[in-house]
């Protein structure tokens, strides 16, 4: 099969034409030295067409498509094979490992695909921490030609906002809940495609948002809303618990691809073991590999052309509590700043009273004060679930820590590490971990561990807030960036104020901690956050 670029044509050797004669109107056949030339129009629709008879035609995107990107970097191959992928199926399943580059590859696809007018718009839904940090950020430094807006906040502002004329429009897993913002978007038949960022969170169908996203992808005939062409589903880890998390999943995606009710699907998949009680059959991952089709899958491991290391940066929203204290805080050291009693030898106390409040504890005289702080204990819940293999997290305050480990021990098994940990604790802690079958997760303080080890059974950090000192963070990230490790690595730092996305500026360049908190009140006092 040969790419003629300059005709966009594709010329086929073939020995029997007849069948892409007949259901390619645009076919062309010519007789060149008794072989059968056929000369077809080189589109999305026509190679869909040619795939389906079973003909290896490659995907236009990789011929005509320019690839922006931000300066500096090149789209890598498994990139490319994604976007072309997702191209060439209207209804299908990413299950691309986290930290993989699926969000350039996402939007490559749907960039050429409004190109070729084949949609307008497009709805991504995808967990609140990623919804300006990720996709906003990517269609602002690689696509100018394609505008976002984000359906968050205040009632009145989302229906604004899902009511004008953005090329992508971006709204976290519970906003769809919304029913006057679903109404807006499920209606207009200019929208023709959605992307679920985190499918697996959509894995129980009882729920209100999977309901709500069901019925802007699958439509509503009751309201008169049509189903969307386009739908994608991404998730690293399509099923976290059971076989049966592909069920509702398949429902949204492919819903003609399974049982119309879940209990058939079970039956399916698991077998009774008492009362109540379900395992696993031996042929589920089998049959769940089925009917999640069709699908492409890289993990971290089989993208070669990655950097060894990849550095994400997640937005995690405080709690009213914590911003109400936040705000004090920093109008309290603003005045102080002003009176001059805040100097740059004495500004890391005041940085560690704010660190105190978005980690969620406060230390006080008599003794730890919890502060709520369910949004970022979330987020890590979400990485560690999403995650390719263990995962350690920085914690860098003790009160916070033990908090954060108390509600993952919920769920998985969690091993502790802090500054009252013993020698001998610690030695038989760091050998389980690097067991296969030791802790999942390590939640540890940077500085009892930023020396030595080697954790390499881990391939992803979680930095739950950062830490000051330009040694102990580049210490604590080499445990899994280091000889024996065999797998690409993934380092997450969670931000929610200006105050971390600072530090970890400085962090990334090596700079002097020092003076810090000091140039932010040297700005306007309503930008400070």
């Amino acid at each position: 099969m040969l790419v003629v670029k300059e005709k966009q044509k594709l010329l086929m050797n073939l020995r029997n034409p007849e069948q892409v004669m007949a259901l390619i109107p645009d076919a062309r056949m010519q007789v060149i030295q008794e072989r059968n030339i056929v000369s077809v129009p080189h589109d999305d629709e026509v190679v869909r067409v040619l795939r389906n008879l079973g003909l290896a035609a490659p995907g236009p995107i990789r011929s005509y498509y320019d690839w922006p990107c931000r300066p500096g970097r090149d789209p890598f191959l498994h990139q490319l094979e994604t976007a072309e992928f997702l191209t060439m199926n209207p209804r299908a399943f990413c299950l691309n490992g986290m930290g993989s580059g699926k969000t350039l590859a996402v939007l490559w696809a749907l960039h050429w695909l409004r190109e070729q007018g084949i949609i307008q718009r497009a709805v991504v839904t995808s967990p609140l921490s990623t919804l300006e940090r990720t996709w906003g950020d990517e269609i602002f430094s690689s696509f100018p030609d394609m505008s976002f807006g984000i359906i968050h906040g205040p009632p009145r502002r989302k229906r604004i906002v899902a009511a004008d004329n953005y090329d992508i429009f971006i709204i976290n897993h519970d906003g769809v809940k919304d029913e006057s913002v679903l109404s807006c978007l499920a209606e207009r038949n200019d929208v023709n495609a959605v992307v679920v960022d985190e499918l697996a969170c959509f894995r129980n169908a009882s729920t209100e948002k999977w309901k709500a996203i069901n019925r802007l992808i699958n439509g509503d005939k009751k309201r008169g809303w049509a189903p969307k062409p386009f739908a994608w589903g991404l998730t690293g880890t399509p099923i976290p618990k059971e076989p049966t998390d592909a069920w509702a999943q398949c429902k949204l995606i492919r819903p003609d691809s399974v049982p119309k009710f879940f209990g058939a699907f079970r039956d399916t998949v698991m077998k009774p073991i008492a009362p109540y009680k379900w395992a696993p059959r031996d042929n589920a991952l089998d049959h769940v590999s089925k009917v999640m089709q069709p699908a492409i899958r890289f993990s971290r491991e089989d993208c070669i052309d990655l950097p060894p290391t990849t550095y994400v940066t997640r937005e995690v929203e405080m709690t009213a509590e914590q911003k109400r204290l936040y705000k004090e805080l920093m109008s309290r050291f603003k005045t102080e700043f002003d009176g001059g009693s805040i100097k740059a030898v004495n500004e890391a106390v005041r940085i560690g009273k704010l660190l105190q409040v978005v980690c969620g504890v406060a230390y006080t005289e008599d003794g730890d004060v919890q502060i709520p702080s369910e949004t970022r204990v979330a987020e890590v819940f979400d990485i560690v679930e999403n995650a390719e293999g263990k995962v350690i997290v920085f914690v860098p305050l003790t009160g916070a820590l033990r908090g954060l480990a108390a509600a993952l021990g919920e769920q998985y098994e969690v091993a502790i590490v802090d500054g009252s940990t013993s020698k001998t604790a610690r030695d038989n802690i760091f050998s389980a971990f690097m067991s296969k079958h030791g802790p999942r997760v390590l939640v540890a303080q940077p500085g009892t561990m930023s020396h030595g080890l080697t954790l390499t059974e881990a391939n992803t950090i979680v930095w739950y807030a950062p830490v000051h000192s330009n040694e102990i963070y580049e210490q604590a990230n080499a445990r899994i960036v280091r000889p024996g490790q065999k797998r690409n690595t993934l380092i997450v730092r969670l931000q929610g104020s200006d105050l971390e996305r600072r530090i970890y500026e400085r962090l990334e360049k090596r700079g002097d901690m020092q003076g810090l908190l000091l140039g932010m009140f040297e700005q306007p006092a309503d930008t400070l956050t």
